[in-house]
């Protein structure tokens, strides 16, 4: 194949991705190998790709891809999830643009217009995950409200109900006024927010004197049911046993003690409203208060409330202070700063509300999840989020399941026509349940009803890594038995207790195992300020517009390279142009490589032996801190190593040692060494920089239709010559050296210099190499150096190279005296530290050996200085 002259992404990626598929290369079957399994996150059935998806996604392909290569059976299992709420929400805006009320609707009706809009959107995300190089086992890909996920969670249910863990029941919940339902404590978000604190004045029954509540929802008064007071509050001793009239509802209600009132806070006078607050709710059930629910399900007031029927709540606030006022039962304002609860789903405030809703009861499947994590069986990476775990796990509340849609599987009870109800797979088992239940034989299906209700959306993702393998409907199957539990698992913490926690919970409860050995947690992607990447803000880039622009791999590694385990990733389009750099200087070190005449004839040059018995040992220690890092999850860290490595080592080093002179050829074995050496480069780079690396290992040779780089093993030594490195890094330095000498002195490369090296030569056996990349005519070991030589330190070692009239020798006296005087001020600096009793008493042993080191290098440097100085003065 023809290498093109500079590499272009768009001519690769879909081909090679193209090749992959067909020759099922992502496919995986249960054999005698090790297994490596990853299930993915599913993404939002209706969703695009963004650039949380890009990091999450890009890790772990790298991960399966290594996988692949050191040998496994690696398989990835893709899906979506049917995200109930988020669905919902987007259906019942498409039919409000067509004039279409969802109310106006059958279940059935509506039901119909999701799965059309599932059809048409569910597979977009998948697509687009194809385009990053996402190596997904694509024939096993699933959806949270497919057949065999829906009945895994339908019997799931009955298990759970039937064990006692499910229970129905009213309980003061999360209420979304949008959505139209219920979500979990885990679905609010608290944001700080400047609002007012209103000073309410209560009229004290049969007394002209009044009692001030202070609170931050003055619309909820036509609530209240008591007033509370704490007992020991000696500033409302007054009320105890009193009643108070509630402003403008003119309610009267009975004044109550309990020490749960904070004394300190407002006036000391709780306004007791049981059916909009959770604490209200808990005094209310302890003192046996009566509950007025003042809201409709849209946040608006209700006939119960009796004033602003119909209002907006928020409208309610505005109207009921200017009313309060007028009758001058409004007190005072004040600002006060609070934290408001918000749907996570759709942004709005979130309203306590009592409800009937299902539950699960949490305690058991807590206290069987914790212990694997907290004993590192089941291991998180970074181990930080441990902490994050235990305590969620040992404050857990039960589980609201249930929610108030029509989008999702649907909660599998039947009621029954006297009360009381059944659970059931489905509906003619419901009915033979009630027929037993009521002893009534003549039932008929439209004598029982099915809940209205849907079970929450994590309800299915929870089984993800047991329903993926059927392993709900048929346990211990083949598939179950090979893949479970599964490998890795790669998601952001802000997941942990939606999902991390409960998919550890139901492995435990169903399979006796962990459902993963590892949970790789990513960071939150922000903008180079800081802020978090969001459609809302404008900050996020749209990532196949990236990949457009810089190539999948060039994004792959820009995030990469940001990409800390459990840090926050501040993305910024320069990484990604850094990525394509790297493209174009892989590609370009593939094409001087391949375009060297081979001359068979020719021996092994000497500095080539040195080069490529450096490289070989310089690659296998990188390999195995590549190995070593993977292994910690440490994925940023092991993709610099193998970046510095090609751009360091083999393409500004290796190749420049090995390089032919101008039309010249190579030697056939430097040739056959350093093909070798790209060949392990581009392996090591492969998981990272999938499509290059796979265009680049078919041009090295013609492979045969089905080869891929993707399944090749790694084959790399683990000898490594650590003496011969440490020496190669002295002489790379006197390389280094002579250059920036060259440089500084401007004098041209063609022009030969002599090396003198004063006492012992550290570097006897890469003389060939230094004569190569430096043009050096010869090297020898002098006791003294030559007047006017320019030198340099490395070590104890000095170096010089003769310059004789090459240099003007009164810039360089002016340019080393500039210098001396720098290193003067720099040793002074470093004696004063060392003469400080304090410093030197405190100090670790490690930090005081580097600063009498400093000491020593300076004073070494001074004294060339001064020789230098004082022989071009002569």
């Amino acid at each position: 194949m023809e290498l093109a002259s500079k590499y272009n992404p768009a001519d690769v990626e879909g081909k090679w991705y193209q090749y992959w598929m067909e020759h099922k290369l992502f496919s995986s079957k249960p054999d005698g190998r090790e297994p490596y399994t990853i299930v993915i996150p599913p993404p939002n059935v209706t969703g695009v790709l963004h650039m949380g998806h890009m990091l999450n996604n890009t890790i772990q392909d790298i991960l399966i891809r290594r996988a692949r290569m050191e040998g496994k059976n690696a398989c990835w299992v893709p899906g979506t999830d049917h995200a109930s709420i988020a669905t919902e929400a987007k259906v019942v805006n498409k039919l409000a643009a067509q004039g279409i009320k969802k109310t106006d609707l059958t279940r059935e009706e509506f039901l119909k217009h999701a799965w059309e809009w599932t059809e048409e959107h569910g597979g977009i995300i998948l697509k687009q995950l194809r385009r990053l190089g996402a190596s997904c086992d694509w024939d096993r890909t699933a959806f949270t409200m497919d057949e065999i996920r829906s009945e895994s969670v339908l019997k799931v249910f009955n298990n759970l109900h039937e064990k006692g863990l499910i229970y129905r029941g009213v309980r003061m919940v999360n209420w979304d006024p949008q959505a139209l339902t219920a979500v979990s404590d885990e679905e609010v978000i608290y944001k700080e927010e400047h609002g007012k604190l209103y000073y309410l004045r209560y009229k004290v029954e049969g007394e002209d004197t009044y009692a001030v509540v202070a609170t931050t929802r003055p619309e909820t008064i036509m609530g209240d049911v008591a007033m509370c007071i704490n007992p020991n509050d000696p500033k409302n001793q007054h009320l105890k046993g009193k009643k108070v009239i509630v402003p403008l509802v003119n309610r009267v209600i009975p004044v109550i003690e309990d020490e749960y009132v904070d004394i300190e806070f407002g006036t000391g006078c709780l306004k007791v409203t049981p059916a909009h607050d959770v604490n209200d709710y808990m005094l209310g059930e302890k003192y046996n208060l009566p509950i007025i629910d003042i809201f409709n399900d849209n946040g608006t007031i209700s006939e119960a409330g009796e004033l602003y029927i119909g209002m907006d709540r928020f409208d309610v606030r505005k109207q009921i202070v200017i009313d309060l006022t007028a009758a001058g039962l409004l007190e005072k304002e004040e600002t006060y700063t609070n934290k408001v609860g918000y749907s996570e789903r759709t942004s709005v405030v979130i309203e306590p509300k009592l409800s009937m809703q299902w539950f699960l009861k949490m305690e058991h499947l807590a206290e069987i999840a914790l212990k694997p994590v907290m004993d590192d069986e089941l291991k998180f990476y970074p181990p930080k989020y441990k902490n994050t775990y235990r305590h969620w796990m040992e404050n857990i509340k039960d589980w609201n399941i249930s929610r108030q849609l029509w989008w999702g599987h649907r909660i599998p009870a039947w009621f029954l026509p006297e009360g009381g109800y059944v659970v059931a797979m489905n509906e003619q088992e419901a009915l033979e349940k009630a027929k037993a239940k009521t002893g009534n034989a003549n039932l008929t299906l439209a004598d029982i009803r099915q809940d209205e209700d849907c079970l929450d959306t994590w309800f299915s993702s929870w089984l993800w890594p047991i329903s993926l393998f059927n392993g709900i409907l048929e346990p211990g199957n083949e598939e179950m038995k090979y893949y479970y539990p599964t490998s890795d698992l790669v998601t952001g913490p802000d997941i942990i207790f939606f999902w991390v926690a409960r998919m550890i919970m139901a492995g435990y409860e169903y399979e006796g195992d962990m459902p993963f050995k590892n949970v790789y947690f990513t960071g939150i992607v922000r903008d180079k300020q800081g802020r978090k990447m969001s459609k809302s803000l404008g900050n996020s880039p749209d990532p196949l517009e990236l990949i457009d622009r810089y190539g999948a791999d060039g994004v792959r590694m820009g995030m990469m390279l940001s990409a800390p385990a459990g840090n926050d990733i501040l993305f910024d389009d320069a990484l990604c142009e850094q990525g394509r750099n790297f493209n174009s200087k892989i590609w370009n070190a593939f094409r001087l490589i391949k375009g060297w005449t081979v001359d068979s004839s020719l021996p092994m040059p000497e500095a080539n032996k040195l080069a490529t018995h450096w490289f070989e040992s310089k690659q296998n220690e990188i390999a195995a801190e590549v190995a070593d890092l993977f292994g910690k999850y440490r994925l940023s860290e092991a993709l610099m190593a193998v970046y510095k490595l090609f751009w360091d080592e083999f393409s500004s080093w290796y190749l420049e040692l090995i390089k032919p002179a101008y039309g010249q050829g190579i030697d056939r074995t430097t040739y056959s060494v350093t093909i070798c050496f790209l060949d392990n480069l581009l392996k090591l780079l492969h998981p990272f920089m999938p499509f290059i690396t796979e265009e680049l290992w078919h041009q090295m040779y013609e492979r045969d239709s089905g080869e891929s780089i993707m399944v090749q093993a790694l084959c790399l030594d683990t000898y490594v010559d650590k003496s011969f490195l440490a020496d190669f890094d002295i002489a790379k330095e006197v390389i280094s050296n002579i250059r920036s000498i060259r440089l500084q002195k401007s004098i041209a490369q063609k022009e030969p210099l002599e090396l003198q090296i004063v006492g012992q030569n550290p570097i006897a056996e890469f003389g060939a190499a230094i004569i190569k990349m430096c043009n050096i005519s010869n090297i020898t070991v002098v006791d003294t150096k030559s007047d006017g030589a320019a030198s340099f330190m490395i070590g104890t070692t000095e170096f010089a190279v003769p310059l004789g009239n090459m240099i003007d020798a009164e810039a360089e006296i002016a340019r080393m005296e500039a210098e001396l005087k720098h290193k003067e001020g720099f040793l002074q600096g470093v004696l004063k530290k060392l003469s400080n009793e304090k410093f030197v008493s405190n100090a670790p042993a490690a930090v005081l050996e580097m600063e009498r080191k400093k000491q020593a290098d300076a004073e070494s440097i001074i004294q060339s200085l001064k020789e230098s100085i004082a022989a071009l003065k002569k």
